[in-house]
């Protein structure tokens, strides 16, 4: 059976919903039907921007989207600038700017330019596969570009755009961050401390089939162990002369972590791992190289990872562990840790996150939606708005649905990208409208 479009898929169920649920505004109801007017645009757009390649790296692509989507925000009535950012190694960002009633509640909006699949990658262009558009940032982010754009046009059509204040930066780096993160960010740390509402663009999370509402986004960050041990013959392995060497020392570290730092809401892996007689990283940190032989006791021994927690408290409390647990050595060893700067702080779920989601989901009420649900901050990794969440409220996955992101075959959910763009048009409005 073909399914329904979304606005007629809507007024079907308003019509069957009980009167005191049907709730839109004459403007609201026109947004709706703009979007669904305005899908086949969408859709053009999108494959516009999946076809100009945009890794992280390939600073003069990422460039081009910025300058696609500044031809898409300047009719809209907004000021955009394009922000270098190749001091820290990366293209830059986009930052737009509509001016509304000074009185009025400010937007930022936060979505991001870049992919993870950089020039060499096979896999390139847009492709239609029914319902599904599958290529290259489709979903993550270029879904989520798409949807601000529609939203955006259905305000304007409708006359809520006029007196709305909206910030919006389309990051260049999201994949792949620039050095030092602290400047890369800088722009985007201080919109938040401006706004008082954060809209995050990322792709939309189903659970069970079932759309979800993030309102929580967990950390991320890095960590290093380095064991040393004495190089001698195996056959002293052990003994008092000889101790464990480096590789016995890791294992039992990380064996420690294993066992002893797991609790609600944090993950820790190793994601790189060496040892033997001799053993290194190449400057990035992500390649290992080792040598050695099963008759001489390893010396040096690497281990790399992540760490993922929901609160500052939880990141500070888990590092001091697993400080403690390195500290104790086997014998005749030793083994230092740490952890990189400039990793992504953690979007806990605040009281003012969960009222966002409580209002997108009046929304969803007046369209006759289904209430989205808080996602479990275990199921979303880390993300932009991040870095602004100590400072204002915000609500993430207002993009599209979409699968196998990251990886050949990412494929938008195209019905996905009228339904959030609706909701987003909606949201945005009544937000805008609400008093600072």
């Amino acid at each position: 059976m073909k399914s329904l479009p979304f606005t007629a898929l809507v007024a079907l169920q308003l019509a069957l919903a009980p009167a005191a649920q049907a709730k839109l505004t004459k403007a609201e109801s026109g947004m709706a039907k703009t979007v669904e007017a305005e899908q086949a645009r969408s859709l053009a757009l999108l494959e516009k921007l999946v076809n100009q390649n945009s890794g992280s790296l390939n600073l003069e692509g990422v460039e081009k989207v910025g300058q696609m989507m500044r031809a898409e925000l300047e009719p809209l009535g907004f000021k955009v600038e394009w922000k270098p950012m190749t001091d820290t190694g990366r293209a830059g960002h986009l930052i737009a700017t509509h001016i509304g009633k000074p009185d009025t509640k400010r937007l930022l909006l936060i979505a991001h330019l870049d992919t993870v699949f950089e020039p060499d990658s096979p896999f390139q262009k847009f492709t239609r596969k029914g319902d599904m558009g599958e290529g290259p940032g489709a979903g993550d982010d270029k879904g989520g570009m798409v949807v601000i754009v529609a939203a955006l046009r259905a305000m304007r059509a409708a006359g809520t755009l006029n007196d709305a204040n909206i910030e919006i930066h389309m990051t260049g780096d999201e994949e792949d961050s620039g050095s030092p993160i602290e400047k890369a960010r800088a722009d985007l740390i201080a919109a938040g401390k401006r706004s008082d509402v954060a809209l995050d663009f990322e792709g939309l999370v189903r659970d069970n089939g079932a759309d979800m509402g993030s309102v929580a986004r967990r950390s991320s960050d890095s960590w290093k162990v380095v064991a040393t041990g004495k190089s001698a013959h195996s056959s002293g392995i052990f003994s008092a002369a000889a101790g464990d060497g480096a590789i016995y020392e890791l294992t039992r570290i990380i064996q420690r972590f294993r066992t002893e730092l797991p609790e609600p809401n944090l993950t820790f892996n190793v994601g790189l791992i060496a040892g033997g007689q001799q053993a290194e990283l190449d400057a990035a940190g992500i390649r290992a190289t080792a040598n050695g032989k099963t008759n001489i006791i390893a010396p040096i021994a690497i281990a790399r990872g992540d760490l993922r927690a929901l609160s500052g408290e939880q990141i500070t409390r888990v590092k001091a562990k697993m400080t403690a647990i390195v500290a104790e050595h086997a014998p005749g060893t030793g083994a230092t840790i740490s952890f990189d700067p400039g990793g992504y702080p953690p979007m806990a779920p605040t009281d003012g996150n969960r009222a966002l989601l409580t209002k997108l989901n009046g929304v969803n009420r007046d369209l006759g939606l289904a209430e989205m649900a808080p996602l479990d901050p275990l199921k979303r990794g880390a993300g932009d708005i991040s870095f602004v969440a100590a400072d204002v409220d915000g609500i993430a996955g207002l993009g599209p649905y979409s699968t196998g992101d990251h990886a050949p075959g990412e494929a938008v959910d195209i019905p996905s990208i009228a339904r959030q763009a609706t909701r987003a048009a909606i949201l945005m409005s009544r937000l805008s409208a609400e008093k600072r």
